[in-house]
């Protein structure tokens, strides 16, 4: 199986997969470039907790014998072994990485660096073989280290996800990512100064996050909303997630100015720790409705503009009708999607909602769906505002919060109060057998 960016595979599951190895080929167009992988040990919070969890050529086996690294003296290729069953539990996930050796201080990229790719390998008692394989160097070319891919532990089983995400600064800066601490260098200052994230990061999430701790913007949000998943007691519920986007007139501007593609970013890293196909399915309403393509972080790049914006065939910039679009919401969790598993769906808003989707709120309250309102914007919301205190319905289904201007919210305070009565929901709901 040939994997792209994003996409994830079980590993253990419907197979007797005890040990894998993970085979690296690359070819290097420049003589002086050394090429290395490795793989950070991590715990839930996604840090790497013990210096000995870092496994490169400097630290080849971990203490407990679970990951060994080999390369090859022509320098082409390395294997990382990985013995799953004997993985402790308090390794949640691996980071499977691969970086230019001293690039800082040597200035190359991985621009010098071509073909390289990674293989999953099983060992099984009936034979094992080949898995999946990811080409992950065709996108990455000034950067100096890639987080490849990553293994981690799903419902007690283990998956790959393919991540392809390029950093600057070399292993110094993905041992500062995961938590790790520098050793003091003259290298050291070199780093700070290279080690900057391939995207550029919202100002809210540049300013929670250390500067030393580099990563695409997603993978810092992604991160954000496992912290609060972990501080709510939710951290390893599976969940479809969906976004509703008002798109009547009055959301011109913010369509414009790249703040509703923001939104649709920072809502694609709940989908990521939720979904288990990492993917965010997309509405579109005014006076009609659209669903779109859903989207993942392969999608993401310019996908408002491309998906939305540009696309003669989805009605825009018109009056609203919340009704109708709720009600195919319905349709897809519900009828063609059939499933006892949650559905988590943030409706976004700027103002002007019939009453009449009270019917419809108070009709889905035996369905597995939970419908988180956000009002964006200086109008009254009257109607969104009195979603607590409806009576007539099995569980309290629906919840609304609101910010003038939601563009300034720092990711982790989006989260914590995205994610606030999502889990009394999902209690009550067990509770009446709406959801498994």
């Amino acid at each position: 199986m040939q994997l792209s960016k994003g996409q994830k595979i079980d590993i253990t599951k419907g197979r007797d997969v005890k040990r894998l190895t993970l085979a690296f080929g690359w070819e290097v167009t420049n003589p002086g470039v050394s090429v290395d992988a490795s793989i950070f040990m991590l715990s839930e919070q996604l840090r790497c907790e013990r210096d000995e969890d870092l496994i490169f050529y400097g630290n080849p086996h971990s203490i407990d014998g679970a990951v060994a690294y080999a390369q090859d003296e022509a320098g082409g290729r390395g294997t990382l072994s990985v013995k799953l069953d004997q993985l402790p539990e308090r390794i949640a996930r691996l980071a499977v990485t691969v970086t230019i050796y001293e690039s800082v201080r040597r200035g190359h990229t991985m621009r010098d660096v071509s073909s390289l790719y990674v293989k999953l390998l099983a060992d099984d008692p009936n034979g094992g073989g080949e898995i999946a394989s990811y080409d992950c160097g065709d996108t990455i070319s000034e950067e100096t280290a890639i987080v490849v891919g990553e293994l981690y532990r799903h419902q007690g089983e283990w998956k790959f996800s393919a991540v392809g995400s390029g950093f600057h600064g070399g292993m110094e800066a993905l041992v500062t990512h995961y938590g790790l601490e520098l050793e003091e260098s003259e290298a050291t200052a070199e780093v700070a100064a290279a080690a900057a994230p391939v995207e550029e990061a919202h100002p809210a999430a540049q300013a929670a996050e250390p500067p030393a701790k580099p990563g695409s913007t997603i993978d810092l949000r992604k991160k954000a909303v496992s912290i609060t998943l972990t501080k709510k007691n939710i951290a390893g519920v599976v969940a479809r997630v969906g976004v509703v986007l008002d798109i009547s007139g009055s959301m011109q501007t913010l369509y414009h100015n790249g703040t509703v593609q923001d939104v649709v970013e920072r809502i694609l890293a709940i989908a990521c720790q939720f979904d288990d196909d990492a993917q965010l399915d997309v509405w579109v309403y005014d006076n009609e409705f659209t669903r779109l393509a859903s989207v993942t972080e392969r999608e993401l790049d310019g996908y408002v503009k491309k998906r939305i914006l540009n696309d003669p065939n989805v009605h825009k910039f018109g009056r609203n009708n919340e009704p109708s679009v709720m009600e195919d919401v319905i349709r897809k969790y519900t009828v063609e999607e059939d499933s006892e598993l949650p559905a988590f769906v943030i409706f976004i808003n700027d103002g002007g909602v019939l009453k009449t989707i009270q019917k419809v709120i108070t009709r889905s309250a035996v369905l597995p769906i939970f419908w988180q309102f956000v009002g964006i914007g200086k109008s009254n919301f009257e109607v969104l505002k009195r979603l607590d205190t409806m009576s007539g319905r099995v569980v309290d289904n629906a919840n609304f919060i609101h910010w003038d201007r939601i563009e300034t919210v720092s990711d982790e305070a989006l989260y914590d109060r995205l994610l606030d009565e999502f889990p009394q929901w999902l209690a009550a709901a067990k509770q009446k057998r709406i959801v498994r």
